[in-house]
């Protein structure tokens, strides 16, 4: 088997420093490094990756460079494997990676390759989740952030909860339903990264998108509200619903959308579809 890394030197926390030595050190398979240097990178590395039939693409950055890895990889036979280095690495933690890089570096030596479903939100891909309203908003400023890392992440959403509810239309199986939501998340993993699971039931793998709606509720709850994303019991919560569908489209004057934590414009109606079984991962063994 031959694995190629992909590595962004500028994710998050800079982790991945001094991480080929740990590669080298560790990994039983033929391997090589590329760099990336700029965003879009990682997808031409990935693309080309493919073309050199490489067994598997990892990422080693964070959910960004995933979804630029991963929008190469969906529907090919190159694999995709993660080294969270990222602010949040919300697919890594969800398919079982340590956070620790020594240690994940070592479970790549125990991985299998299985299929699970890619989403995109008006034709633009995603693996683990996207949204619409707060999230959005954060990751917007955050993308603007010169310290990166959970606790800067935190002291954003702690800063801007006075962002208000914002109406949207759900359009899906043949009825439509407006909300008044705080956001709308399209969740094909569980969490945001750092253990911020704001789909804690999701499954890669089911053959559905679940689409979390945080309504309007008292901004006095918000501490406990975020302590139910922290524990991952954020949808026991009175109000999120949880719906899970192939595809809905929204309807919205709110532009902002995030796909895998990136902010970006996109024009109303906003159509996310999953797409069952289109891109291999390099999993964990005993992970699900």
């Amino acid at each position: 088997m031959k694995i190629r890394f992909i590595i962004n030197p500028i994710s998050g926390t800079k982790k991945q420093q001094g991480i080929e030595d740990v590669i080298k050190n560790h990994i039983n398979f033929l391997y090589e490094i590329v760099y990336t240097k700029k965003g879009g990178d990682a997808t031409e590395l990935s693309q080309k990756a493919i073309s050199d039939k490489v067994d598997v693409v990892v990422a080693i950055g964070g959910d960004g460079t995933v979804n630029e890895c991963a929008k190469a990889l969906i529907g090919s036979n190159t694999a995709m494997g993660v080294i969270p280095c990222g602010s949040g690495n919300g697919f890594a933690y969800h398919i079982g990676m340590e956070k620790d890089i020594k240690k994940a570096i070592i479970q790549l030596n125990n991985c299998r390759i299985q299929t699970i479903d890619s989403c995109s939100a008006n034709g633009i891909p995603f693996v683990n989740i996207s949204g619409i309203g707060f999230d959005a908003h954060i990751a917007n400023l955050f993308a603007n952030f010169r310290k990166r890392g959970f606790v800067s992440y935190f002291k954003l959403i702690v800063k801007e909860l006075s962002y208000k509810a914002q109406k949207y239309t759900l359009n899906f199986d043949g009825k439509s339903k407006t909300i008044t939501a705080y956001l709308i998340a399209f969740a094909n993993c569980s969490q945001y990264g750092n253990d911020f699971q704001i789909s804690p039931l999701a499954k890669m793998e089911d053959g559905l998108i679940d689409i979390v709606i945080i309504k309007d509720f008292p901004k006095w709850k918000i501490p406990a509200f975020l302590l139910r994303i922290a524990k991952g019991k954020v949808h026991l919560s009175e109000y999120v619903e949880i719906i899970q569908y192939k595809e809905m489209t929204i309807e919205t004057t709110n532009s902002l959308v995030h796909v895998d934590g990136e902010p970006i414009e996109l024009k109303s109606p906003i159509i996310v579809k999953v797409k069952p079984k289109t891109l291999k991962i390099f999993l964990p063994n005993g992970k699900k």
